[in-house]
């Protein structure tokens, strides 16, 4: 994820912002008590990607890394809608409690900008029912110069969603976030469409770092800057997720980014453990294989 990269992430205040009152209130109305489910993973399969992490001689790798992890959230249909023979495909080559993350076609989101949407929406959506029920969640990913400006525009979509697509909303540009526009008429639409407010937590826009729910569950992308200090920012969701699973909160989709991505399996190793003490789950933890040894991560 290039989005918020900074040169010097080391000059970086990760401290994570204070949760919100709203939170709770939400939670307590549309959430419920127990375990909640969790879905750990990376956004791509692609062994160009995950270096080292598959065994030599692996040729299927979306069976090999559906072994490992239980989800995937997939940038690969943000440029491409791939036809319904190579989704089902997908969807015939992972285990019954997988679940895809895929992101919408950029045709409705960077081409359109939501504007006139319906057909490109319905041909990304009649692909990817392919997923039947291996679909977790679709996140939409706005572009940058979407503002608040065109909040009707949003509204109008965000109206004529198909409930039966659960969906999460990224927003990117900062005047969402600034302060300089209210955000109630956002969060109202979003809850009451049971639409999930994506969190972006990358070093360079600590303004998308929002922490505002909008539903009973949280879709996060995670961009590692490559250094210890992952493994503290990590540390600091647990918590959070502890704080908001013991309010209520149903589902936590969580996914790592990194340049490097040769560790990314050793940081959701490390996050799922965490996860496993802090909230008695029982989340595999993937077992990474090189070409010479297979090693447990902790």
């Amino acid at each position: 994820m290039k989005f918020g990269k900074v040169e010097h992430p080391g000059n970086i205040d990760f401290t994570m912002p204070a949760d919100l009152p709203e939170n709770k209130i939400l939670l307590q109305k549309k959430g419920f008590k127990g375990k909640p489910n969790i879905y750990v993973g990376s956004p791509s399969w692609n062994r160009a990607d995950l270096k080292n992490f598959y065994p030599k001689g692996t040729r299927d790798e979306l069976t090999y890394y559906a072994s490992r992890f239980n989800c995937i959230e997939m940038n690969a249909t943000f440029y491409s809608n791939f036809t319904p023979h190579i989704i089902e495909g997908w969807h015939n080559r992972t285990p019954a409690d997988f679940r895809f993350f895929p992101k919408v076609h950029q045709s409705v989101s960077h081409f359109k900008k939501l504007y006139d949407a319906k057909a490109v929406t319905d041909l990304y959506l009649d692909g990817i029912a392919h997923l039947q029920e291996k679909l977790g969640m679709l996140f939409l990913q706005l572009p940058d110069n979407f503002s608040p400006a065109h909040f009707q525009t949003l509204k109008n979509y965000l109206k004529d969603w198909p409930s039966g697509f659960p969906l999460a909303i990224e927003l990117r540009h900062s005047g969402w976030f600034d302060g300089s526009w209210n955000t109630e008429p956002l969060h109202e639409v979003l809850e009451n469409h049971n639409i999930t407010q994506l969190i972006t937590d990358t070093p360079g826009r600590r303004d998308v770092l929002h922490m505002r729910l909008s539903t009973a569950n949280t879709f996060v992308r995670f961009n590692s800057i490559n250094a210890e200090a992952d493994y503290a920012r990590l540390n600091d969701w647990v918590k959070r997720l502890k704080v908001w699973v013991d309010n209520g909160l149903e589902n936590i989709y969580f996914f790592v980014h990194q340049d490097l991505e040769k560790p990314m399996p050793l940081l959701s190793g490390y996050f799922i453990k965490k996860l496993n003490e802090e909230l008695g789950t029982n989340l595999k933890i993937p077992i990474i294989q090189s070409t010479n040894t297979q090693m447990e991560l902790f």
